[in-house]
């Protein structure tokens, strides 16, 4: 063996020990979980627990991810998203663009924008629920749902309400992360087109936002995945009612491991959860891919 050979095998071993413990982190609490889940997918739970599971191998996986209601969750779901990620991002931008003007206390208006980046889901949930109180709730008065029931408790209602909760929650972080974004464009480029007489609606369309693309593709795939993910609202709030209006498929995982003893429905919910987000995020990628420019 040459010395340059041997080089190379020890430069190779040090980097294969340097990322060991990622990998080892990785399998443990990654790869492990997730094989160990869709064992247990292969499982079905007994209506009692002191009962032994028996091997049903994809017959489970069949039946759950062709029923009505997985695809109802699954409905559900993508609703909640449709109404969470489009609206949050352009109100993060709206804000951005706004805070990113020279006007009288507008670094106020900066703090007060970004502050909900700071709260939490407990905080918010506990917010809005005052809010719309039947009773004494502002939004339910001006919503016109003061007396009876509320806002939380109409079928109609409930999942924008959520959303909602949700929308108010993320907007500070996408506020930070376009407001970053905006301060970061060259301002050569938007200087030039001012000279060549392009209006701020011209500008924007033609010039900040084929430049912000980078970050708005970061921030709806991260939305997306978020979106897919809300849990604690859900539970604090409506606890997937009223009728299921805002049982998404989380919320519906959650029931079958924690209040239905089910682990291998539950399983197969993590699972589809699991491949749902891979493909989404691949398809958003494929779909970005030649829309995002990375260049200043």
């Amino acid at each position: 063996m040459t010395p340059r050979f041997i080089r190379r095998a020890r430069e190779a071993a040090l980097g294969y020990l340097l990322i060991l413990p990622a990998i080892a982190a990785f399998g443990l609490f990654i790869f492990y979980p997730l094989v160990k889940t869709a064992y247990l997918g292969f499982f079905l739970a007994p209506p009692f627990p002191n009962l032994p599971s028996h091997y049903v191998g994809f017959h489970q996986y069949g039946q759950i991810l062709g029923s009505s209601d997985f695809r109802d969750s699954l409905g559900r779901t993508g609703l909640f998203v449709l109404y969470t990620v489009p609206i949050g991002i352009v109100l993060g931008l709206a804000l951005a663009n706004l805070a990113q003007k020279k006007l009288p206390g507008i670094r106020l208006f900066r703090t007060i924008f970004s502050s909900s980046v700071a709260t939490s889901v407990a905080v918010a949930s506990v917010l809005f629920f005052t809010l719309l109180n039947p009773e004494v709730g502002l939004l339910s008065y001006a919503f016109g749902k003061e007396g009876g029931n509320g806002i939380l408790a109409d079928p109609h209602w409930a999942l924008p309400a959520i959303a909602l909760v949700t929308i108010w929650q993320n907007i500070g972080f996408t506020f930070i992360l376009m407001s970053a974004a905006l301060q970061s464009l060259p301002e050569d480029v938007l200087e030039a087109s001012m000279v060549d007489g392009a209006s701020s609606g011209v500008r924007f369309r033609r010039i900040t936002l084929p430049l912000l693309s980078p970050i708005l593709f970061f921030a709806v795939v991260i939305g997306v995945i978020s979106g897919f993910q809300a849990f604690g609202q859900i539970d604090l709030l409506t606890q997937g009612g009223p009728n299921h209006a805002t049982l998404v498929l989380i919320y519906d995982l959650y029931q079958q491991a924690f209040q239905f003893n089910n682990p291998g429905y539950a399983a197969v919910l993590s699972v589809a959860l699991f491949f749902i987000l891979l493909v989404l995020t691949f398809v958003q990628f494929w779909f970005f891919q030649r829309r995002v420019s990375y260049a200043n």
